[in-house]
Formats: C-alpha cells, sequence, structure tokens
C-alpha cells in the first residue's frame, strides 16, 4: 500500500528545490550536505517534539530513511 502524505506534492517539491539550491550556491559536498540535514532535523525535533517522544519519533525518521535510499 502505498504511504499517502498530508502536504501537498507541489509543495514539498517547491520547498526541496529551494534546500537544495542553497546547497548548490554554497558548493555543499554531499557530506557537508547530509551533516547539515542532520543539523536541521536535530534542531526540529529538539525545538519541536516533546522530549517523551522524540526517540520514537527520530526511529520512524530513520526507518523512512533506510527505506527510501536505493541498496
Amino acid at each position: 500500500m502505498p504511504i499517502t502524505s498530508k502536504y501537498n506534492n507541489k509543495d514539498v517539491e517547491r520547498i526541496l528545490d529551494q534546500l537544495v539550491d542553497v546547497l548548490e550556491e554554497n558548493n555543499a559536498t554531499a557530506e557537508l550536505s547530509l551533516m547539515l540535514v542532520g543539523n536541521i532535523a536535530t534542531n526540529i525535533l529538539n525545538q519541536n517534539v516533546p522530549q517523551s517522544q522524540r526517540k520514537a519519533i527520530t526511529d520512524k525518521f530513520v526507518q523512512a530513511l533506510l527505506t527510501s535510499i536505493d541498496d
């Protein structure tokens, strides 16, 4: 069963394109880009998710990332 999102694909793609543009404009390497994305994820979790839910949300995030990468 496909996963459906509550977010509009057009909005997601637009924001993602903007983020990629910033990384490209700054000549960010893959390593730096991943570090920055990780820092953003950490900040979002620490600032917007109750401490009692952070581990569970992080585990779900990690599993979603693992299933989305090419083997």
